[in-house]
């Protein structure tokens, strides 16, 4: 929540209080001295958690990640365990990427929960995101921090809170852990650590992590098919050099080439203008290489390896990127096929993916008369189906912005095991004679051929987020009546949880929990989304559209016809 200037001033002088360390007040009176509009932002607001944790910018301040903004985090988390778990000794488990200060801010939190008597076990070195939510459970643990921005720029660091299941906070835990943390003052925090009760871990959780991401992520490649396909890998300076060459050699795969300018773990990504493999830049220095070995596929990861971006051979022999929705479909289609053929449906499994994502996955699940469930942006309400209904079999799922999961024995995105997958379906599809992407033009002529875009406009600081909050407000009140001359006869509300029928007035009510999103539907069978990122300083703009697609032959020419309309919807909405 914003607050006025007197306010903000007096967060100031509290953190220039000998309760903050010295370094922490020259910085601020630096910043008074020097450059009064960043001493703003960094104290206009607290860190929230979003679809993906708290995540900021480093530094001094309330809206800034620091040792005291994650202390108190910490301490109010370890004051809940402590009361929840009443007789028990809570444990934590603590993982960290390769960010600047990831490391030191691993031990801040580590220093933290021991001196609350919590049981720590901190990883020895940088870890994929997956492995921690992973270690959770393997180790029997009331919770698991991971300091990581994800894709963020540099200057971004991050903590997401894992509860018992593996996934990431949810409701009510969420929302209860917050009441503590606001209730607290910064003097509340115990930094002094007793080193008694942390304990390093190592290889002893990365060789079980391997192991089961193989087990999880193998499927109908023979060898013969695994030595027949060149691999070409980048871990964008992140940390999945650790895990993703180890699972795919144990998995049989030899012929895999690693980026190698870009394989050592380096928070300021020097090689990228950013470690997103949903941008295509990111992957420029592995397609020359995939280029140079002749390769069939191509993939990066994103710093803390949940997320992956996917090169594949296309039909005219050429490399060719693909989407978050495309790669899901392929992944969801081969994974269904799988328990068709080999293990036989059981009539309790399920399929999910999010609001945001493509309308194709419950195409796709029901023609296999597989449960389809959605949920809100963000995998932790993936994980939290998985936890709500036990007596269902969860097959796999995943959301537009690059993240899959292959079962639930990680319960968040994961990049390592679906990097073998997405080798698996390469090898297999190849020594059938097709390949990844006909897999996919397969697809479009028998469920129809979904077309998505993306618009993320970035709006940053204090003048940005006010810019985000009032599009949303403008949205609410004048809704479109007609996009690209498409009557919009739906929409969806997720703030009010309403869904309107604009033809005949009727309402219906959402039954998920309530979000800053907006989608509306036309007449034609257009779907496009609104919401501010819980992450970025940005508000996204999902658009959808489909058409029927005859022949695989028939795909280029449908492809620029989609294309013409999407770039029409984008103007007609001025996004461009």
């Amino acid at each position: 929540m914003q607050i006025t200037d007197s306010e903000i001033t007096n967060r100031v002088n509290e953190w220039l209080t000998p309760a903050f360390d010295q370094d922490t007040q020259n910085e601020i009176q630096n910043l008074q001295n020097n450059n009064p509009e960043t001493l703003k932002e960094s104290f206009y607001k607290n860190l929230e958690f979003g679809t993906g944790g708290m995540r900021g910018i480093m530094g001094v301040g309330t809206n800034r990640i620091n040792k005291y903004t994650l202390g108190k985090s910490t301490q109010g988390l370890s004051n809940y365990l402590i009361g929840q778990f009443a007789g028990e000794q809570p444990k934590a488990v603590i993982a960290y990427d390769c960010r600047n200060n990831s490391d030191t801010l691993a031990q801040t939190v580590a220093n933290v929960f021991s001196a609350n008597g919590v049981k720590v076990f901190l990883f020895s070195s940088l870890r994929p995101t997956p492995e921690l939510s992973f270690a959770v459970k393997e180790l029997g643990c009331h919770c698991g921090i991971v300091l990581t921005a994800s894709h963020n720029p540099p200057e971004y660091n991050g903590y997401k809170v894992y509860w018992q299941d593996g996934g990431q906070l949810v409701p009510p835990q969420d929302g209860e852990i917050i009441a503590e943390i606001n209730a607290l003052q910064y003097s509340d925090i115990k930094f002094e650590a007793n080193p008694d009760l942390i304990e390093t871990i190592d290889k002893e959780i990365d060789t079980i992590f391997i192991e089961q991401s193989v087990k999880n992520g193998s499927f109908a490649a023979t060898q013969q098919a695994k030595d027949d396909i060149t691999i070409v890998f980048t871990s964008l300076h992140g940390t999945s050099i650790t895990a993703v060459p180890e699972t795919l050699k144990k998995a049989g795969y030899n012929n895999v080439h690693i980026v190698e300018e870009q394989a050592e773990p380096d928070g300021n990504f020097p090689t990228v203008k950013s470690p997103n493999p949903e941008e295509p830049e990111a992957l420029t220095m592995a397609m020359k290489l995939a280029s140079k070995v002749n390769a069939d596929i191509v993939i990066g990861t994103d710093p803390d390896c949940d997320r992956l971006g996917i090169a594949v051979r296309n039909n005219q022999g050429e490399l060719q990127l693909l989407n978050g929705n495309q790669t899901m479909i392929v992944m969801t289609w081969f994974l269904l096929e799988h328990y068709k053929n080999e293990l036989g449906f059981k009539g309790n499994e399920f399929v999910a993916s999010t609001i945001v994502s493509t309308p194709m996955m419950r195409t796709l699940s029901e023609a296999y008369d597989v449960e389809y469930k959605e949920v809100l942006t963000g995998f932790k309400w993936i994980a939290k189906l998985i936890k709500d209904y036990p007596e269902n079999h969860f097959i796999g799922g995943g959301e537009e912005s690059f993240g899959f999961m292959v079962g639930d024995f990680v319960r968040d995105k994961d990049a390592v095991t679906s990097t073998l997958l997405a080798c698996e379906i390469v090898a297999y599809t190849k020594s059938k004679g097709g390949s990844f992407y006909n897999a996919l033009l397969e697809l479009y002529t028998k469920h129809g051929f979904y077309k998505e875009s993306l618009v993320s406009l970035v709006k940053k600081g204090i003048e940005g987020a006010a810019e985000i909050k009032q599009t949303m407000i403008d949205l609410r009140k004048n809704p479109p009546t007609h996009i690209n001359d498409e009557k919009v006869v739906l929409i969806e509300d997720y703030k009010t949880s309403i869904a309107k029928n604009v033809q005949d007035n009727s309402e219906g009510t959402i039954d998920v929990p309530k979000s800053n999103v907006l989608i509306f539907y036309t007449e034609a069978g257009s779907k496009i989304a609104a919401r501010p990122s819980g992450t970025e300083p940005k508000i996204k703009f999902y658009i959808s559209i489909q058409e029927a697609l005859a022949t695989v032959a028939d795909f280029d020419r449908v492809q620029q016809q989609l294309d013409r309309k999407i770039e029409a919807i984008k103007k007609d909405l001025k996004l461009t």
